[in-house]
């Protein structure tokens, strides 16, 4: 059967927020950019409800630890940091950067306290292509190695974004994923001179097909309501990768040259997610529109954080709500996708995508 899901096209939301509500743990997410902790810093996130005091070592390693002192629960990112080791304000407990106690001051025969057991808890940590990751969940070798591991964008191993921007949204991870994937929102929420207006719907149809953690959008040229494609020249030919746990980026290619978008989802707490948009590309030009890009950028985040937010006042009186059709089929493999995760970890096997190609047909 040529279908991404054996559904019938349409899917009560709240049945299928009951199996997975809460946020997937056992996963790396999106921590904070690479350039915002600089050499010999310490930066506190929190980041599914757990404080995390990230920082950058002397020798430009990152490193992350629960952010309380084991001691009295004071935390951490109070105290200083000298580029090897941090040290609590309180009694001057110090931990380097694995979490080890090395010294308690207060001791007067430190030789008879064994405190290199004393830890705090560290954090799995990656710095890839300008993005720190942090793992959050159980830390065993069998349950990381189960986890959907950190995306690498193809053809930008060696990259940096050239420009980023953050917003913070109200509402929880599963409805920023919708969010994120929900294809025809846009001619009603980014409404846009630059981009597309009300009266640009058109009928759409991709081809998506299954990924090792997630699903794609094959590879095709930008539908011509998109004006901003065109400032690229050429003609572009555009992908989109959904990754789970919460990770979505767009790949065009025009030529030789890529521009890729990194869309990034963080649960902070329950209904706080924080979205961060990081652009890279290889088109030297470009740089010298960023001054012009950004405020774009910023107008499309915004619009997204707005209408969640509206979305929120009615969410919160936990109405029932629909998937309905091939323009919410996105969401409705995200829901899948996230089941199997959880169904092949309580029966100790394998991720097994359950996702098969599909073509969607939607107006946007």
């Amino acid at each position: 059967m040529d279908s991404l899901d054996s559904d019938t096209g349409t899917a009560p939301v709240a049945d299928e927020r009951e199996k997975t509500r809460a946020p997937l743990r056992d996963a790396w997410y999106f921590a904070l950019p690479a350039e915002a902790l600089t050499l010999g810093k310490t930066r506190p996130e929190t980041i599914l409800g757990e404080p995390i005091l990230f920082g950058r070592g002397a020798d430009g390693k990152v490193f992350a630890l629960a952010d309380f002192c084991p001691h009295r629960g004071i935390p951490l990112r109070f105290g200083r940091f000298d580029g090897r080791e941090i040290e609590c304000c309180y009694h001057g407990w110090r931990f380097d950067a694995a979490g080890t106690c090395t010294a308690i001051p207060a001791l007067a025969e430190p030789g008879k306290t064994e405190i290199g057991r004393i830890r705090c808890r560290s954090y799995p940590v990656q710095e890839l292509q300008g993005n720190i990751w942090v793992y959050i969940g159980d830390q065993s070798e069998a349950a990381m190695d189960a986890a959907p591991p950190v995306p690498v964008m193809e053809g930008l191993e060696d990259a940096v974004p050239r420009m980023r921007e953050a917003v913070m949204l109200d509402g929880g991870i599963d409805d920023a994923v919708i969010g994120l994937m929900d294809p025809a929102h846009g001619p009603f929420v980014h409404q846009s001179w630059f981009w597309r207006s009300g009266r640009s719907v058109r009928l759409k149809e991709k081809r998506f097909e299954p990924s090792p953690w997630g699903f794609i959008m094959a590879k095709h040229r930008p539908s011509s309501n998109s004006r901003a494609y065109k400032i690229l020249g050429g003609t572009p030919e555009t992908e989109i990768v959904f990754h789970l746990p919460s990770v979505r980026w767009e790949r065009i290619t025009v030529g030789r040259h890529i521009m890729c978008h990194l869309t990034t989802l963080t649960p902070i707490g329950p209904k706080q997610t924080r979205i961060t948009h990081s652009i890279y590309w290889t088109q030297p030009w470009l740089s010298v529109l960023r001054p012009l890009l950004r405020p774009f950028v910023r107008i499309f985040l915004r619009q997204d954080r707005d209408v969640m937010a509206l979305q929120q006042e009615g969410l919160k009186h936990d109405p029932p709500v629909l998937l309905l059709g091939d323009a919410d089929a996105p969401a409705r493999w995200y829901f899948r996708l996230k089941q199997e995760i959880l169904r092949a970890r309580a029966e100790r096997r394998a991720f097994v995508n359950p996702l098969k190609p599909r073509t969607l047909r939607w107006r946007t």
